[in-house]
């Protein structure tokens, strides 16, 4: 009988009379699971609620998770569900629409969840208006599962009770308003009306409440510009798809300007389609995103900027300005001009100058085009700031005026320039508030800490743009004693509704009826208007708000002075924004697109000027980066930052990225780089500024140690729209996309014939095969696909330090290439062309970039080979090749002999050189039990020892195969994702099965523009490239 089998554990219980056999007895089992304990207590039973959003019930028999609740206190027991809620079926996801609004990024998402708990951001597909989920939105989940959140409210740095908390700020906010003081709101940007409401009621029950806005990264002046020219305080929509010439003056649209978003319209025009795309020309100073994209790049200090935007309005709207350009940039400025008049309508000019007439200017222009990318009836909501309303609050502060100041979404300890003044300010008043998920730099200055909850944990609304509103919801119970400051101001007002009951009452049932709420919940969008518009509830500071000129063109080219010092450009990186997620060990860790660094912000200089200032970058033995100090003075205030010298930066010109220099409410690895916002003074972004040499070296953490393709053109394929439309890819003399060829038997064979193949193939028609297909035209380098690929599959952080030993564990890399000519066509031509012993000297010349170089981007993933040198050479045979086309890799067989990664030719390769799962030495998310929430349970953990890569997300493919089958339905094109491709908002990636004659991955591999990455290896790979073409045509 079965029941009586008994199975031995060890040889030792031969012993009978063995203690160790006796001591394991007793302790198999440490307690015993409480079932009875739990379902005999009625009060209990009947106390607990199995909401999907009550994970620690979820969690069945883990009690290490079930104490995360309180941080890793004692343990709490568990037990598995009691009734298991309907809408939770273990391991299989449920997505749930809300929308992130953290007052720097705003757009809707898909959360997915696991079991309860939220593992990763995807984008809504119902909402592609709202914008897309760029690196910082997917890496935003990690905030949830931050170990140093504050737990609860505290007062001067004690914990209290949220009763304690609303009773004595209640008394106090009473006293105030009785006195006749001033009480202030300072919010970041909301957008939401259901706060503007809420916050007009407080304003009614207090009085003396004064509302201001703050943003950390001010767009001020182009919302005055627009208030001025339109009536309302909003900024400029644009929609780069319609736009077929877009010109650019600083304006770093494919980053974060004035919000960011533009992107995926941008990269729709970028495709070449039947023989047209979009002509791009860029004027800027920093070498910027948008810039590295650009078809034609002119490099430019700021005030020359001004003095070019106020030429391109004269030459398109007419008049006349003062001032002389350089003639290079005067013709550039000019022949942008006449392709602006050629487009008409098609055109489209956009400006980061902060400066009201600049704005204007720009606005101008394009209303004289008759734009079509522009569009006034959906102006953009989510910047509301106002630069004199902060100023004027810290005047006052300082001066004793305000009795009581209240600050939700903001940290201006660390953002202000004079965030000394703000400090002093702060302890004049009589109560402080802040409502901060950290002990970050205001907050430790407060009277009160409000625990703010993450905006995965709240409920909210956002009207995004006019007439486009968004939903925020919980996916998740409040982890922590936590409130929103909403529900707070709620108790305040004296309002005992639940703000998710106060939304609804805001957005009007008559108008939407409980249905359509409920469908706006779903879809985490609803286009048209509610019952509730978003009300004003800033003041205007007394002094009339400035005003654009007259003659906008004109008062700009007369306020273009340069005194002669070098002009800094205050910018925010892509991976760090304004700063607010500087605790985020995946976005320290992901590499700035252009300079490849990660880990640290640094002073970008021209090379010219870095060798007049006596600043170096030097490669130590293992090939690291290394880069001098600067002293960089702005008015009196010193900072000593490391130089990276920077490809494409202005002469005369000097970068540095906000966002970074924070040292409060983060670890140790996370206080990094040096706090830019000290310069950032009047909140205008180009400072002058005066850099000397200092002492000593800084260390960079570079991902990439190369900078130039040294003539290789067969890696990045590239051509003009002039060739490409006039010439066959295999044309004898332009053949712009040739099929490499090899010698077999002494004659030329193309690398793609079967007669050169060293394998018989195998029949691949059958089932599924996966392509994955990179367009580098849509690609604009943004590395959301990289944070996704993280996120997706556990991919761990290593440190700085191991990044400097290029350790670093990304699956997925963009690298970026920069001409060492002036383009790279004249790279490979000064390649070909050189002959003889003149080619070392060539070669050496090579290596360094251009002063304004072309730029391109490249995606290297593993290309799993159907023909793939890492499968053949390994001894255990851990990678093997799968019937559907992935290259897959067997974690239990690898023994480490790494020959693989020597083996692979395009180096995707990745080794786990030490356990960085649950280890001190490598101190983040995956270091705590809390952090490890966010790890997808559908993919393994690597341990060290074990090689890893790229797997083609077979864990997705397979849940699609397996959810088709289920349904009885065959698989629609566009079910296949990856997490890249599906994380791609811009289009560049487009995953999918080949033998799927109709799908568009099987489209695309038969385009003219298709090639695969070091094709004449011969390693046959299933990641394909579209051969990158640039708009080129002069007007």
């Amino acid at each position: 009988m079965s029941s009586n089998k008994k199975y031995w554990k060890s040889v030792e219980e031969l012993n009978e009379n063995s203690s160790i056999v006796e001591t394991l007895k007793q302790n198999e089992f440490v307690a015993e699971i409480p079932t009875d304990e739990f379902l005999g207590d009625k009060e209990t039973l009947e106390g607990t609620s199995t909401t999907r959003r009550d994970f620690l019930k979820y969690v069945g028999f883990s009690t290490a998770a079930a104490s995360l609740a309180a941080c890793e206190g004692p343990v709490i027991k568990s037990i598995p569900y009691v009734v298991q809620p309907q809408e939770i079926i273990p391991g299989v996801a449920n997505y749930y629409a809300t929308t992130i609004a953290d007052g720097f990024d705003f757009a809707s998402v898909l959360v997915k969840t696991r079991e309860g708990r939220p593992i990763k951001i995807e984008n809504n597909a119902l909402a592609v208006a709202n914008g897309s989920a760029n690196a910082r939105v997917n890496a935003s989940i990690l905030g949830l599962y931050d170990s140093l959140r504050v737990q609860g409210p505290k007062k001067e740095g004690e914990a209290i009770t949220w009763e304690t908390f609303n009773a004595e700020t209640t008394e106090k906010l009473t006293k105030i308003a009785a006195a006749n003081k001033d009480i202030v709101l300072l919010t970041q940007t909301f957008a939401s009306p259901s706060t503007s409401k809420l916050i007009s009621e407080f304003k009614e029950k207090y009085g003396n409440v004064n509302h201001v806005v703050y943003d950390a990264v001010s767009e001020s002046a182009a919302l005055d510009a627009y208030q001025a020219k339109y009536g309302e305080r909003a900024l400029a929509n644009y929609d780069f798809s319609k736009a077929m010439t877009i010109v650019s003056v600083g304006a770093d649209f494919l980053s974060d300007w004035q919000g960011g978003g533009f992107d995926s319209g941008y990269s729709k025009s970028r495709i070449p389609q039947n023989g047209k795309m979009s002509r791009h020309i860029q004027f800027e100073s920093n070498m910027s995103l948008t810039g590295a994209n650009a078809d034609k790049r002119v490099p430019l200090t700021p005030t020359q900027q001004k003095l070019a935007l106020a030429k391109l309005y004269s030459y398109v709207v007419g008049g006349s300005v003062s001032g002389t350009l350089p003639e290079h940039i005067e013709t550039a400025v000019k022949n942008a001009a006449s392709q602006l008049k050629k487009a008409g309508s098609n055109g489209v000019v956009v400006t980061g100058i902060q400066d009201i007439n600049a704005q204007t200017v720009a606005l101008e222009i394009n209303e004289a085009l008759s734009s079509k990318a522009f569009d006034p009836n959906t102006p953009i909501k989510t910047r509301q700031g106002s630069d004199k309303a902060v100023a004027k609050l810290v005047a006052d502060m300082k001066a004793g005026n305000v009795g009581a100041i209240i600050m939700s979404g903001v940290n201006p300890a660390y953002t202000l320039a004079n965030a000394a003044d703000f400090v002093e300010g702060l302890k004049k008043v009589e109560l402080s508030v802040a409502f901060s998920m950290k002990v970050d730099e205001t907050s430790s200055e407060v009277q009160y800490i409000a625990a703010a909850p993450h905006y995965l944990e709240s409920w909210g609304d956002v009207e995004l743009k006019k007439g486009h509103y968004a939903l925020t919801q919980p996916t998740i119970r409040p982890l922590f004693d936590t409130k929103q400051f909403q529900e707070v101001l709620l108790k305040w007002t004296g309002n005992d509704v639940s703000y998710h009951d106060y939304i609804k009452e805001c957005w009007g049932t008559t108008i939407l009826g409980e249905s359509s709420f409920n469908k706006a919940l779903h879809d985490g969008v609803y286009v048209g208007t509610i019952e509730t518009e978003v009300e004003e509830t800033t003041e205007a500071v007394e002094e009339t708000p400035e005003a654009p000129s007259g003659n906008a063109a004109r008062a700009l080219a007369s306020s273009a002075r340069s005194n002669g010092d070098l002009e800094l450009t205050l910018y925010t990186k892509v991976g760090m924004g304004d700063g607010q997620q500087a605790s985020n060990p995946w976005l320290q860790e992901f590499p700035d697109p252009l300079t490849r660094a990660s880990w640290d912000n640094y002073l970008t200089i021209s090379k010219a000027d870095a060798d007049a200032k006596g600043l170096t970058n030097t490669h130590v033995a293992n090939g690291a980066l290394n880069g001098s100090y600067a002293n960089v003075t702005v008015n009196g205030t010193s900072l000593k930052v490391p130089v990276m010298i920077q490809p494409g930066q202005a002469k005369g010109t000097v970068g540095l990225a906000l966002g970074y220099g924070r040292t409060a409410g983060l670890k140790s690895d996370m206080q990094t780089g040096v706090n830019a916002y000290a310069f950032y003074q009047g909140f205008n972004n180009v400072q002058h500024v005066t850099v000397e040499a200092a002492a000593g070296e800084h260390e960079f953490a570079s991902v990439q140690l190369h900078n130039t393709l040294m003539g290789r053109g067969d890696i990045i394929k590239e051509t003009t729209l002039e060739i490409f439309n006039t010439y066959d890819r295999e044309d004898h003399e332009y053949g712009w996309n040739q099929v490499p060829k090899v010698s077999l038997n002494h004659e030329e064979v193309p690398v793609t014939s079967p007669e050169v193949d060293l394998w018989a193939s195998f029949d691949r028609s059958i089932g599924h095969h996966f392509n994955l297909s990179i367009d580098l035209n849509a690609c604009t380098g943004c590395g959301a696909c990289v944070i996704a690929c993280h996120a997706e599959n556990n991919v761990p952080v290593v440190g700085k330090t191991e990044v400097r030993r290029s350790r670093d564990m990304h699956w997925l890399r963009i690298d970026r290439y920069y001409s060492s000519e002036e383009t790279f066509e004249g790279d490979n031509e000064k390649k070909e062309d050189t002959k003889g012993l003149g080619i070392i000297d060539a070669l050496q010349e090579m290596e360094s970039p251009a002063f304004n170089p072309q730029v391109a981007f490249q995606p290297v993933m593993c290309q799993h080979c159907n023909h793939a040198p890492c499968e053949t050479v390994c001894p255990v045979g851990a990678p093997v090749h799968g019937k559907q086309g992935q290259s897959q890799m067997i974690y239990n067989r690898c023994v480490g002999t790494r020959y693989c990664a020597n083996n692979c030719p395009y180096k995707v390769r990745r080794f786990n050189w030490f356990l960085y799962n649950g280890n001190d030495e490598f101190d983040y998310n995956m270091n705590d039990d809390l952090g490890r929430m966010v790890l997808n349970p559908d993919v393994t953990v690597r341990s060290r020892g074990v090689m890893e890569k790229c797997s083609l997300c077979i864990q997705k493919t397979q849940k699609t195969i397996l959810d088709a089958k289920r349904d009885g339905r065959e698989i629609k094109d566009g079910e296949f994702q990856t997490a890249c491709s599906a994380a791609c908002s811009n289009g560049a990636m487009t995953f999918g099965d080949i033998n799927d004659k109709d799908s568009k991955v099987a489209k695309l591999l038969k385009n003219d523009r298709m090639y695969h990455l070091l094709e004449s290896v011969g390693t046959k790979p299933n990641v394909q490239y579209q051969t990158k073409v640039r708009n080129t045509t002069e007007a």
